[in-house]
């Protein structure tokens, strides 16, 4: 049974027989992708406030230290992004701050919130009226959260990061990964297109690994709404220092990934914190969201490739690179399409993915609709 799963009333259970058989998975199992995508954005972390202390993130500050990006300084940066040609405005914050941070929640108040959703809604308009679409990652969410912003997203995501119970999420204020899943799962009934993950090395096994990807799998196969995976390793930083897996257990990881997810659903590797050549063989279709004007601020110490290095890992593989949008083509109405015709695999009710709102700044005739119409054109690297 998955911790926590019954907890938030989740039904995930993976097949014994399908973790076995992916656990048999090499790399030799799977082939190279034809294409590698990016995304091009910028990174908003809201506040660095977290009720979780796991023990491999740096991206936490403790009560007292913690601050809250005001709009003002949220509109600067995504104005900067827009400038530089992203598409994308990823928004972080750690998991409820308000529940634990004073300061946090007071400023919340003076600014005429009552919570953290209400003020990342306030955000994700400024994105999308300086020209970015907005994919939020605001840790575990209820529906009632979820539900405050999914209409002003592109897209959403959180990372799963493991089905197990590790001991670097441990704790009097522990991850749930019943709750993660609540939280995929909820995506899925609300239309949300969705971005999750595991992550590699924080204690896990390899059937936690396989039972991770095919929990994955079936809230997919429930709800047609994943669209990208990523496999992270974990890596050595100042709160961590438990060690990185090595090129052979990410390979296999990555190959089993590409086994346990349906053709549609994109395996991503983040360049800055992975050895991408040594895995592009494995299925690796996508490199993530990278930045031109902000740094990776959950990760610090690893700095972002520019476009010419993601250039250099496509010619490695003799692929095309191809930018996309924060929100995979296929989960666009038909009229937003490059073609314009209905992909192989489209996921269930096309029309329930994005929100007016969302479909109106893509289509609509200034700078920033153009921009995002060149990239689905593929017409925006350079």
């Amino acid at each position: 049974m998955i911790p926590g799963a019954d907890e938030y009333d989740v039904t995930v259970d993976p097949d014994p027989a399908a973790v076995e058989r992916l656990l048999a998975v090499t790399p030799a199992d799977v082939s190279a992708a034809d294409e590698l995508t990016f995304a091009r954005n910028v990174f908003v972390p809201l506040t660095t406030a977290c009720r979780y202390t796991c023990t491999y993130c740096t991206y936490y500050d403790p009560p007292g230290r913690a601050e809250l990006m005001s709009p003002e300084a949220v509109r600067e940066v995504v104005r900067r992004g827009a400038d530089a040609g992203c598409t994308e405005a990823l928004f972080t914050f750690g998991d409820d701050p308000d529940d634990r941070y004073t300061a946090v929640h007071d400023q919340l108040a003076e600014w005429g919130h009552d919570s953290i959703h209400t003020y990342l809604r306030e955000v994700c308009e400024i994105a999308l009226d300086e020209g970015l679409l907005p994919h939020a990652n605001p840790g575990d969410q209820t529906r009632e959260q979820l539900a405050t912003v999914a209409d002003v997203n592109a897209s959403m995501g959180v990372m799963l990061e493991t089905t197990a119970d590790v001991q670097a999420h441990g704790g009097p204020r522990a991850k749930s990964p019943g709750q993660r899943l609540h939280t995929i799962r909820t995506a899925g009934e609300l239309g949300v297109p969705f971005t999750t993950g595991i992550l590699v090395g924080i204690g896990e096994d390899w059937a936690d690994r396989a039972e991770s990807l095919l929990a994955i799998r079936e809230l997919h196969e429930r709800y047609d709404h994943v669209q990208e995976v990523i496999v992270q390793p974990v890596r050595e930083n100042e709160r961590w220092t438990g060690g990185s897996p090595g090129v052979e257990t990410l390979r296999r990881t990555v190959a089993m990934a590409r086994c346990a997810l349906p053709e549609e659903v994109s395996v991503q590797v983040p360049p800055n914190l992975a050895p991408v050549r040594d895995v592009l063989d494995c299925g690796v279709d996508d490199l993530g969201g990278v930045s031109p004007v902000t740094d990776d601020h959950i990760n610090p110490d690893y700095a972002w490739p520019a476009l010419r290095e993601l250039e250099d890992i496509a010619d490695y593989a003799g692929v095309p690179l191809s930018e996309r949008l924060p929100v995979y083509e296929r989960f666009l109405p038909a009229r937003l399409r490059s073609t314009g015709v209905e992909p192989a695999d489209p996921p269930a009710e096309p029309d329930r993915w994005i929100s007016a709102r969302i479909a109106d700044a893509i289509d609509a005739g200034d700078d920033a609709g153009e921009r995002y119409r060149a990239v689905l054109s593929g017409g925006a690297a350079d």
